[in-house]
């Protein structure tokens, strides 16, 4: 399919997020450029990913086949939105909750996208930086608040302050708690 309209930074942005949480390959492609690639940069040995993709069927499967293969539950909220329909490059704090299909533990994790758009052809992503600055985990009892939790969020944009309200009370959170203390860089 021929992506036949220009699209957002917000929108491309959203659609890879809903894409990703719902376990819909598909909607990468409305999402990303033929030729997009996906940069990793792991803080963290709590999950695992290749360091880099190329292309989109290789970028879909890492960040989306893949990765719902293995969680459910996903929820992923930008910690800031684009202030503009077309930019080059866009830059944002990320939070991610979601649950391992195989043994319900639950993992809360953020850290930074750096988005490259294809600002001159119709404004997918050409080239996406996912820093993962730490991922919590959680035993499986920890689900139904962290969940809870996560919900109450607004989806999929949201601030600082949003994600800290109703942040439940448990030590393995802490780096996350921390995290969410920033002040928007845009």
């Amino acid at each position: 399919m021929i992506q036949t309209r220009s699209i957002t930074a917000a929108e491309a942005i959203s659609t890879y997020i809903e894409a990703k949480d719902r376990n819909l390959p598909q909607l990468m492609k409305r999402a990303f450029v033929q030729e997009c690639e996906l940069q990793m940069q792991l803080l963290t040995d709590a999950i695992s990913f290749p360091s880099s993709a190329h292309g989109l069927e290789s970028v879909t499967d890492v960040l989306v086949r893949n990765f719902g293969s293995q969680y459910e539950n996903v929820r992923t909220v930008c910690l800031s939105r684009p202030e503009s329909n077309r930019l080059p490059q866009f830059q944002c704090d990320w939070l991610v909750g979601m649950s391992n299909k195989s043994d319900g533990d639950v993992r809360v994790g953020c850290g930074e996208y750096t988005w490259d758009f294809d600002a001159a052809g119709d404004g997918r992503v050409k080239r996406l930086l996912i820093k993962i600055e730490f991922m919590c985990v959680l035993p499986a009892s920890y689900q139904t608040p962290v969940l809870q939790w996560l919900s109450a969020i607004p989806y999929p944009w949201s601030s600082y302050g949003e994600a800290r309200a109703g942040l439940p009370s448990i030590d393995a959170l802490m780096p996350i708690a921390q995290f969410l203390r920033r002040e928007a860089r845009n």
